[in-house]
C-alpha cells in the first residue's frame, strides 16, 4: 500500500443538487476559506453578472464544505491513550508529538523501561529480564531512528544501558511529562458513537481512584511477554508425581537458588540456551531439553564486528529474493556449520525445513565440555526423573525450569475486539484490528523479527500516527480484512509454534515503511549520492535509513549511516595499536565495482517489489 497524503471526505450540499463537494486536507484547518469573495459590496456586483454567478456558486460551496469542516474536526484524532512505557510506549509518545497529537500515557509500575527494566523482586508479576541478560541485536542496529545510542556504549548492551538509553531517549524528547505512573488501564471500550467519532472510553485506577477517560484514539504498546506460557500438560506427572521444584524462566533472576543442584531446563529458545550456559557455572549438571532443530549463531562475525550488521543487508535481502529458497537454505545451513557441525552436536539437520535460529556463543563448548548435556523432548515425570522420548532416563533431578516463552493478553479490551485477535496475524499490517469500522486502534509490537522489535516497533507508531492525524491513509475495512484472511490460519497462542511467524526484518519494516512514506529510494540514493546509496544497499540496513526523507527526516541521518562502522568500533579503543595495512584503495575500487550492480538490483527491487512476510530460509 502507497503512503497517501490526504484524507478526503466526501458531502452532498444540504442545499440540494446532484454534485457531490470533496474536501482534502490532513488537518480539519486545512479546509478552503471563502472569506474573501463576500468582501465584494452590492455596489461592485451591480453591472457584472459574471462576477455575481461566481458569488452564488462561491456561497453555495460554503454551504457544503462548511459541515464538512465541523464534521472533520469533531472526527478528528486528537487525545490519544498510550498504554505502557516500555520502549514502543515511549516510541509512540515521542511519535504522538512529532504529529501534533496530545499522548497520554498510562503505566502500571512507578517508572518507565517495560522489560528492561529489571527488578529482583518477582511479587509483582512485572515481567523483566534476568540479571546476566545482553542483547540479541547491536546497538546501531537497535536504536531509534533519530537518536543514536552514545559512542562508548558497547555494542550488545546489558539491560542496565538499555534502561539508561530509554531514560536518555525520555528526556532529550521531554517525554515524562506524558506519563502518568503507577496508573493501571482496566479497559477501553469503544463509545456509543464509535461508528462515526472513533472514540474510546478508557476506564483507569491509580491508588484506588478510578477514573474515566474519552480517547480519539487508543496505542497498545504491552509488547508480547506478558503472561507466561507453563504448559504443564504437555509434561505428564510434573505435577502429580514430581518432587522437585519447576518455575518458569520468568521467575529467574540469578543462579544462586541452583547451587549444586541437578537442573533440567525445557525449551532451547535464547532465553533456554543463556540460563542453561549460566547454570552450568554452578550447578551440579544441567540437562537442556528440546523437541526443535536449533541453529546456534554467534553474536559476533568472522570479521569481528556484529554479526547483525554484516548479515542484515538489503543486498543480502535482495539475494533472498533472488535466488532460490532451496539454494538460500543450503548456504545459510553451510554457514551455521562452518563454524561447528550442528548434526553431530543433536543440534540441527540440514535436511529439516522447520527449524528456529538462537544467539549464544557458550553453548556449543558447554556441549563440548559437558557442562551442558542436549536430550530430546521429555515423555513424563517420576517421583524424581525425567523420562525422555528416546527412552532414556535422567534421575535425582532438583529443578524443572520451563523456558517456554509467553503468552500475549490484553485483557482490558473489550471481548469484541480481544476475541479477534489470535496472534499478529489477525491485524492489519500486524497492527491494526481490520474489523473495526474507524482505525483508531493500534496493536504497537506484538512482531518477532529478525532484527529489533524496538527498531520495528519505532516504525509503526511512526505509520501509526501518521494515520490517526490524516497524512496516510487505510484502505476500507473489507479490503483490510480480505488481506488478513489472505494470511495463513492463525495458530495456537503457542509461544513455541509462533516462533515460525517471525518475519524478516527489512521486508517488514520497509513495508510498514512505504506506507508511512519514509521508505528510502535506493535506487534514487544511487544516483544522486552514490556514496549513501551504496552504504545503504551493502551495508547495514540500519534505522537511519528510514529518516533520509519523508515526514520526520532527521538531518543527521546521512551522516549516522556513514559513521556507523567507526561508532560500532569506537568502545573497542581502549587499547589501540598500529596497523601499516591500509584498504582504502581497495574500498574505493570495489565500490566503483559495484555501483552498476547496486543500480541493477535497486532497479529490480523496484520494479518487482519483494513479496512474503517470512525471511527465505
Amino acid at each position: 500500500m502507497e503512503a497517501e497524503n490526504f484524507l478526503p471526505v466526501h458531502l452532498s450540499p444540504q442545499g440540494g443538487g446532484n454534485a457531490g463537494v470533496k474536501v482534502s486536507g490532513a488537518r480539519a484547518e486545512a479546509c478552503l476559506d471563502f472569506s474573501l469573495p463576500f468582501q465584494s459590496t452590492a455596489r461592485e456586483l451591480k453591472g457584472n453578472p459574471e462576477r455575481a454567478e461566481r458569488r452564488r456558486h462561491s456561497a453555495v460551496l460554503q454551504a457544503a464544505v462548511t459541515p464538512a469542516c465541523h464534521l472533520l474536526q469533531a472526527t478528528m484524532v486528537r487525545r490519544v491513550a498510550v498504554i505502557g512505557a516500555g520502549a514502543g510506549g515511549l516510541a509512540s509518545v515521542k511519535c504522538c508529538l512529532d504529529e501534533g497529537l496530545e499522548p497520554t500515557c498510562f503505566e502500571s509500575s512507578e517508572d518507565i523501561g517495560g522489560i528492561w527494566r529489571y527488578t529482583d523482586s518477582t511479587d509483582s508479576r512485572r515481567i523483566t529480564v534476568y540479571r546476566s541478560v545482553i542483547t540479541n541485536t547491536s546497538k546501531e542496529m537497535s536504536c531509534f531512528s533519530d537518536f543514536p545510542f552514545p559512542e562508548d556504549f558497547p555494542n550488545y548492551l546489558p539491560h542496565s544501558l538499555v534502561l539508561e538509553y530509554l531514560r536518555m531517549y525520555a528526556q532529550h524528547f521531554d517525554l515524562l511529562r506524558h506519563i502518568r505512573f503507577q496508573t493501571t488501564v482496566l479497559s477501553v471500550r469503544k463509545c456509543p458513537d464509535f461508528s462515526t467519532s472513533g472514540r474510546w472510553e478508557v476506564v483507569t485506577e491509580s491508588h484506588g481512584v478510578r477514573e474515566s477517560h474519552v480517547f480519539d484514539a487508543v496505542m497498545v504498546c504491552t509488547g508480547h511477554y506478558q503472561e507466561p506460557y507453563l504448559p504443564l500438560a504437555s509434561f505428564p506427572g510434573i505435577e502429580s508425581h514430581f518432587k522437585g521444584r519447576y518455575l518458569h524462566s520468568w521467575e529467574y533472576r540469578d543462579v544462586q537458588a541452583f547451587q549444586g543442584k541437578r537442573v533440567l531446563v525445557l525449551g532451547i529458545g535464547n532465553t533456554g540456551g543463556d540460563l542453561s550456559v549460566e547454570l552450568s557455572r554452578v550447578a551440579a549438571k544441567v540437562f537442556l531439553s528440546t523437541r526443535s532443530h536449533t541453529w546456534v549463531a554467534s553474536r559476533v562475525s568472522d570479521q569481528g564486528f556484529p554479526v547483525d550488521m554484516v548479515s542484515t543487508t538489503r543486498f543480502n535481502s535482495f539475494l533472498d529474493w533472488l535466488l532460490p529458497s532451496a539454494l538460500t537454505r543450503r548456504i545459510k545451513f553451510r554457514k551455521f556449520n562452518s563454524w561447528f557441525n550442528h548434526t553431530n552436536y543433536g543440534l540441527a539437520s540440514s535436511k529439516s525445513s522447520k527449524f528456529k535460529i538462537i544467539i549464544n556463543e557458550e553453548l556449543p563448548f558447554c556441549l563440548l565440555s559437558g557442562a551442558v548435556v542436549l536430550k530430546p523432548n521429555v515423555k513424563e515425570f517420576t517421583e524424581s526423573s525425567a523420562v525422555f522420548e528416546d527412552g532414556t532416563t535422567e534421575g535425582n533431578i532438583d529443578v524443572v525450569l520451563f523456558a517456554t516463552g509467553y503468552n500475549f493478553s490484553f485483557p482490558f479490551l473489550e471481548e469484541s475486539v480481544r476475541g479477534s485477535i489470535h496472534d499478529n496475524r489477525s491485524l492489519y499490517n500486524c497492527i491494526f484490528p481490520p474489523q473495526l469500522e474507524q482505525p483508531t486502534l493500534a496493536i504497537i509490537g506484538l512482531i518477532q523479527l529478525t532484527g529489533s522489535i524496538m527498531v520495528g516497533s519505532e516504525m509503526q507508531a511512526r505509520w501509526v500516527t501518521g494515520v490517526f492525524a490524516g497524512w496516510n491513509k487505510l484502505p476500507p475495512p473489507s479490503r483490510m480484512m480480505a488481506e488478513v484472511l489472505k494470511r495463513k490460519p492463525a495458530v495456537k497462542r503457542n509461544p513455541s509454534e509462533r516462533e515460525n511467524l517471525k518475519m524478516s526484518f527489512i521486508s517488514y519494516v520497509d513495508k510498514i515503511a512505504a506506507c508511512a512514506g519514509v521508505k528510502p529510494s535506493v535506487l534514487r540514493l544511487l544516483l544522486t549520492d552514490p556514496k549513501l546509496g551504496l552504504a545503504i544497499f551493502f551495508g547495514p540496513c540500519s534505522p537511519y535509513q528510514y529518516r533520509l526523507q519523508g515526514r520526520g527526516s532527521w538531518s543527521g541521518a546521512r551522516a549516522a549511516i556513514l559513521t556507523q562502522w567507526q561508532r560500532s568500533l569506537r568502545p573497542l579503543r581502549t587499547r589501540v595499536l598500529r596497523d601499516s595495512s591500509s584498504s582504502s584503495w581497495g574500498w574505493s575500487w570495489m565500490c566503483l565495482l559495484a555501483l552498476p550492480a547496486a543500480l541493477t538490483a535497486a532497479w529490480l527491487c523496484s520494479k518487482y517489489p519483494q513479496a512474503g512476510w517470512s525471511p527465505r530460509l
